[in-house]
């Protein structure tokens, strides 16, 4: 799909209006390619009375359909043979259901200029070497997470010269490892080379507690970085706002708030989500984001809240084109931001009442209350 590549290598990753024909090109030819290879996928177009052919403005995109994130941790649906995708990666399926991603290699070729042109937009990429904290999973052939994924590739936006987990592998079962993690921050501290830590906000919030708490606090190289991945997922009942956990950071750990990034996505919509300078998320050229009434599914206007509606023509080996979310948000116009940035910018509220739906984190959280304070 030459329009898919056109589109992730287009060189100003913000302008949206100057890449809107090539989108709605992207998104008619991913429609069509989903329709001839998933009966599934063609089955729900063919009863909602879609076709690509209706894709001729921007504003048509909320004709496109939908599919719950739900729908995907219920069945799979896939576009090709498995023999044909790079790779299928997963939720966490912490409650028994898990939604299974294909990655056909195009859409990884696709994904390289995106992460790498982000990267270096938001300064994230540096030749300086550094040695990695990770919140979350340390990988292992078990396990087929998509935040372990990502997680795994945000330490290679400098050359990582160590990795430490906050959760190992050993015989077969992940533990927590978390004073491992204290005494290598205490040791890095000491040393030449900047920290990135890449992990969950919450987690981060209540290790940086404990610290506290325990009278630990240490003093990171300059240069070191946090990245934070995903939201506050079952601990949104705790969630604090930004400004408190980028003061405690810098109070516990000494990196100050401008080394601080949060990044959004899901596995059933992989597109490089990155705070501005000011700590919001704007839309990138690679996706659109439609905010949908919670009773009529019918598109809102900026400002108002309702269903998050993610929208790419990523992914060929999985009909993720539009992908219904169970979060709450609203979009802003760029303009009110004041980095500079002009693509809207998405406020994320929460998610909405699904009891039985598990997040990514839900594991990992239980693993990490079983550990020691850090």
């Amino acid at each position: 799909m030459l329009s898919r590549q056109r589109l992730f290598w287009h060189l100003r990753p913000y302008d949206l209006p100057g890449s809107d024909r090539i989108f709605l090109q992207a998104c008619r030819d991913n429609c069509a390619y989903h329709i001839r290879r998933c009966p599934g996928y063609a089955a729900i177009c063919e009863h909602l009375g879609f076709s690509p052919g209706q894709l001729q403005t921007i504003e048509d995109l909320a004709k496109i359909p939908t599919i719950p994130t739900l729908f995907f941790k219920r069945k799979a649906l896939f576009s090709m043979p498995r023999w044909r995708m790079a790779m299928k990666v997963t939720s966490s399926g912490t409650s028994g259901r898990y939604s299974q991603i294909g990655f056909d290699w195009g859409s990884i070729l696709a994904e390289v200029p995106m992460v790498v042109g982000l990267g270096f937009r938001h300064h994230l990429v540096s030749a300086k070497p550094a040695h990695c904290i990770v919140l979350g999973y340390e990988p292992h052939r078990s396990n087929h997470t998509g935040v372990t994924r990502t997680m795994f590739g945000l330490t290679h936006f400098s050359p990582p010269l160590s990795r430490t987990y906050a959760l190992r592998m050993v015989d077969g079962a992940y533990v927590p490892d978390l004073s491992h993690v204290v005494e290598t921050l205490e040791k890095l501290e000491r040393s030449h080379f900047p920290t990135r830590i890449v992990g969950f906000p919450s987690y981060l919030w209540f290790g940086l507690q404990q610290m506290v708490e325990l009278g630990l606090r240490v003093k990171l190289p300059k240069g070191s970085r946090i990245i934070l991945a995903g939201g506050w997922k079952q601990h949104s009942a705790q969630e604090v706002d930004k400004s408190t956990l980028y003061a405690l950071v810098e109070r516990t750990l000494g990196i100050p708030e401008e080394n601080i990034n949060e990044l959004f996505g899901a596995v059933e919509h992989p597109i490089f989500y990155n705070t501005c300078e000011r700590h919001h998320f704007h839309v990138p050229i690679y996706g659109r984001i439609i905010i949908r009434d919670p009773e009529t599914l019918e598109p809102l206007p900026v400002g108002r809240v309702g269903l998050v509606d993610l929208i790419s023509p990523l992914m060929t080996a999985t009909p993720t084109l539009s992908v219904m979310t169970d979060d709450l948000g609203y979009l802003t116009p760029g303009e009110d931001c004041g980095c500079g940035i002009r693509s809207p910018y998405l406020t994320i509220l929460g998610r909405v009442g699904m009891g039985d739906i598990q997040t990514c984190a839900a594991g990992a959280a239980e693993l990490l209350g079983k550990g020691e304070a850090f």
